[in-house]
């Protein structure tokens, strides 16, 4: 993700968002035209400017769709029914009307009466519904769709049919089908369009009107049409590389398609300075203090829980031994969420519904309470709120044997969240840990502050609606 560019909306999610900005600032508008008309509230709108009604409208607009974006609304791969999105549209509006309420006195003797706004949020939830309900039932974005043409039918192109066979993973894209080259190995496309090309490539590309070719053979030396793609890219048809494809369709990187020249040649994965290591320490630091402050009643309530419900000699905390930057080893605090007994056969991945957990475990782990000490280590400059999670040593050893460009991982801080912790859930093997592997090597590649900002407000979304893994 490059700094400006949230790479997690599809062209489909960015129409919706810009619809929706207008949908939430023309429902304060008309929240203000309502009461000229009819006097619901006492106050008179005659006297604001009408550039401040504008920014007015704005700013409300732009923090409900704030809350929105924390809310996973705004997410291309949201599998939720109707009523969850309502749900989350209804929290989304709540909290949007309480931040622009706490704003409001900003605007002095412009201020609008309190009773405006909550009309206003109330306008902007039908209307808005409306449109999800439509969006839903209706296919309203799929002009923005490009249509695929996948060279290759083998292997390499076999991952964009196992790793993107629902609908809902090409919402950016139709699948127009793959063409067969000598070399691809067989039986590598079985559900797929299989296409026998008995015309040039160019031809073939500007008759069915492909917008992009995606470069997915097997074998590529003397094999690959380069004259062909060459012609298809002056003309207007885009090639890309079936690394860069799934990347941008997946927010991962395919860790078994890695090339080093890839790697090479590839934007990304830049090499932090000490301007960027130290403005992020104080960063961190400064929202660890925020943190901090608001968290410690909860911090004080999970401590007393785990007293009473283990006895008062039980211990609260939980010290383990993890992986961090450089591949330094250092000690992780969290609450104790397990039995006291939980290793006594050994060091074990947590997994998702472990049953070494206590009971006030299983809560705290699910609302992610267990992490809040880590506020330390992130004082520390041991860790950073946003990064790939720390594993413990015994794991780490064995994963880097096993899974290549695992090590690579160890390059930045890890974190208490993280884009693969919003990507993929819990998981206690070797093969979730290649697939994890793929979501934290797609952060390192794109890490940047508006990146952190994206994973920390959808973080919100896992720790509201119980998501922790």
């Amino acid at each position: 993700m490059s700094s400006l560019k949230f790479r997690d909306l599809s062209s489909g999610s960015k129409s919706l968002v810009l619809i929706e900005f207008f949908c939430f600032a023309g429902a304060l508008l008309l929240s203000l035209y309502l009461n000229s008309l009819f006097h619901f509230v006492a106050y008179d709108t005659q006297s604001i400017a009408l550039n401040v009604l504008f920014i007015h409208a704005v700013v409300f607009a732009l923090m409900v769709q704030l809350s929105c974006l924390a809310m996973g609304l705004y997410n291309s791969k949201l599998r939720e029914n109707l009523r969850g999105v309502m749900r989350r549209l209804l929290v989304s509006v709540a909290i949007g009307f309480f931040i622009v309420s706490l704003l409001n006195p900003i605007y002095g003797a412009d201020a609008l009466a309190i009773e405006l706004l909550a009309m206003a949020s109330l306008i902007s939830l039908f209307i808005v519904s409306a449109v999800r309900y439509l969006t839903l039932r209706i296919d309203f974005f799929g002009f923005n769709k490009r249509n695929i043409l996948v060279l290759g039918g083998g292997e390499r192109a076999s991952i964009i049919e196992r790793r993107m066979r629902r609908d809902v993973d090409r919402q950016n894209f139709f699948m127009h089908g793959f063409v067969v080259l000598n070399g691809d190995a067989d039986h590598g496309i079985i559900n797929e369009n299989i296409i026998k090309l008995d015309t040039s490539l160019v031809n073939y590309a500007l008759e069915h009107q492909i917008d992009e070719i995606v470069v997915a053979n097997d074998e590529r030396r003397e094999n690959l049409p380069v004259d062909e793609l060459f012609a298809c890219k002056i003309r207007g048809v885009e090639i890309t590389e079936i690394l860069d494809f799934i990347e941008r369709e997946t927010g991962q990187i395919a860790v078994n398609l890695i090339y080093p020249s890839w790697v090479i040649y590839s934007n990304g994965f830049a090499s932090p300075n000490h301007l960027r290591n130290t403005l992020d320490w104080v960063f961190n630091a400064g929202m660890g203090f925020i943190l901090l402050m608001v968290t410690w009643p909860i911090m004080l309530i999970t401590t007393l829980l785990i007293k009473l419900d283990e006895g008062l000699k039980a211990p609260v905390f939980y010290s383990q031994e993890r992986v961090g930057v450089d591949g330094q080893a250092f000690s992780i605090i969290k609450f104790r969420s397990m039995r006291l007994d939980a290793e006594k056969n050994g060091a074990q991945m947590a997994s998702e519904n472990d049953d070494r957990t206590t009971r006030i475990g299983k809560f705290i782990r699910k609302y992610r309470i267990d992490e809040l000490p880590q506020i330390y280590n992130v004082m520390l400059g041991e860790m950073g709120f946003v990064g790939p999670r720390p594993e413990r040593p015994e794991f780490v050893q064995q994963l880097i044997k096993n899974i290549p460009y695992y090590n690579e991982r160890h390059n930045v801080k890890p974190g208490l969240t993280g884009w693969a912790q919003l990507k993929y859930p819990y998981g206690a093997t070797e093969n979730d840990s290649l697939e994890k592997l793929k979501y934290d090597l797609y952060y390192i590649k794109h890490r940047s502050f508006m990146l952190d900002l994206l994973i920390l407000i959808r973080t919100v979304e896992i720790i509201l609606f119980g998501k922790g893994r």
